[in-house]
């Protein structure tokens, strides 16, 4: 899957260790980029599994948003790259048809 990000110092930070390390520390610098290799590695967003350890999830009150876990709290949130996201008849997002997605950051979702 193509991974784009939401700005240039968030890509910044995912596209050099040292940067992602500064700014979330050494153990979740390295979760969030086996998190992004994982993402690349899928074809669409529906070969992603919502079970642990990635557990794909659709944020509640976020449209087209969803997240995977990260080091505990953390999560990277990511919508569908394109615009409009694809949909289904029921309106849902269509994540087979998401072969793109764009990272919109790191965050507690819990607070």
């Amino acid at each position: 899957m193509e991974i784009v990000f939401a700005n240039a110092k968030l890509e910044e930070a995912c596209n050099h260790f040292n940067v992602l390390q500064k700014r979330y520390g050494e153990r979740q610098a390295k979760k969030i980029r086996q998190r992004l290799d994982e993402l690349r590695a899928f074809r669409t967003l529906a070969d992603v599994s919502h079970l642990p350890p990635l557990r794909l999830h659709q944020l509640v009150g976020r449209k087209a948003e969803f997240s995977v876990d990260l080091v505990y709290p953390y999560r990277l949130i990511l919508t569908p790259a394109a615009h409009p996201a694809p949909r289904k008849s029921d309106h849902g997002v269509d994540l087979a048809q998401v072969t793109a997605v764009r990272i919109l950051g790191v965050e507690d979702t819990h607070e």
